[in-house]
């Protein structure tokens, strides 16, 4: 039975939207293909997972009224050495699959969408606001865009379509 999404907003977060969803684009996904450098290819997929799972956990915290500091560089959005030793490839995506459900979650509580939340700039530009669902808006599009570059990774190393089956064009 495939589960039922209260609008397209929470739809696209965790389920079958306008691609494959988030649970089959990871599935069948070992530690070894995880951490494996493609060539010309910048991060690996851990790479890529760990970054989507980043700006999630910042989003929440914005949603949550959390001012979390923006990185001050790109770099600071991507895993350190000591970030893989604490968690490894399954645990991180544990920790994305508890983060999506509280962003799918936020996705249905369509009475809090249009509440003001700060959302704290990188050091040295002004400070944004944006509703809720605006936040959430941006966090599916970049989610969007990183998983896209998951799939690409997938494909370059042969190992896609997933058990569950994925989009292939």
């Amino acid at each position: 039975m495939k589960p039922s999404f209260a609008n397209e907003l929470e739809r696209t977060l965790t389920g079958d939207s306008f691609a494959a969803p988030p649970s089959h684009i990871l599935e069948g996904i070992d530690d070894a293909l995880a951490h494996r450098e493609l060539p010309h290819v910048p991060r690996s997929i851990y790479a890529e997972l760990w970054h989507i799972t980043f700006w999630q956990q910042l989003s929440l915290d914005w949603v949550r009224g959390i001012p979390t500091p923006n990185p001050a560089s790109a770099a600071a959005g991507f895993f350190s050495q000591a970030d893989i030793e604490r968690e490894n490839w399954s645990e991180l995506r544990v920790r994305f699959a508890r983060t999506s459900a509280e962003a799918a979650e936020n996705g249905r509580d369509a009475a809090a969408f249009e509440r003001v939340i700060r959302c704290p700039s990188p050091p040295g530009h002004p400070e944004r606001t944006m509703t809720v669902r605006e936040q959430l808006e941006n966090l599916t599009a970049h989610n969007a865009y990183h998983f896209g570059r998951i799939v690409l990774m997938r494909q370059m190393a042969g190992s896609w379509p997933p058990p569950s089956g994925g989009f292939s064009w």
